[in-house]
């Protein structure tokens, strides 16, 4: 059987590991925990109570204490709007022609291909000529000429 050092040794290796793989910062704590439940267990091999103290211990206190921090330092910064949003008040580039006969066209905005539909029925809305996005609706803009 292994030693209760090799034990905590693993147990923090693992926790590493899979920290590693998630990066969360969930695991780092209880591996750091491991980490000083191992030095426990070299300066008192013979107490296996002390040792899980240190390390539940240790891992609550780490999280209690530090992941606020952590979550403060690493917090993401950038408000930049995402996908639909993102495209609200733009100006686009008609690609394929909306008139009474065919209300669908393509829209080019910001470099991409969107489905669109006219917001006024009754005008048509040729090629190359620019729209403003008003509304998205599931995959498809609603446009109107500026």
């Amino acid at each position: 059987m292994l030693p209760m050092w090799a034990i905590w040794l693993i147990a923090s290796g693992i926790f590493f590991l899979g920290e590693i793989f998630t990066i969360s910062f969930l695991l780092f704590w209880p591996g750091v925990g491991a980490f000083l439940a191992f030095l426990t267990s070299l300066i008192v091999p013979e107490n296996l109570l002390v040792q899980i103290i240190v390390f539940v211990v240790s891992t609550v206190l780490m999280i209690i204490f530090t992941k606020p921090l952590i979550n403060k330092l690493f917090k993401n910064k950038d408000n930049t709007s995402m996908n639909n949003s993102a495209v609200l008040g733009k100006k686009g580039i008609v690609i394929k022609k909306m008139d009474k006969d065919n209300p669908v066209g393509q829209v080019k905005v910001n470099g991409e291909l969107w489905s669109a539909i006219k917001s006024d029925k009754d005008k048509a809305i040729n090629v190359g000529e620019s729209v403003i996005i008003e509304k998205i609706d599931g995959v498809k803009l609603l446009v109107r000429k500026p």
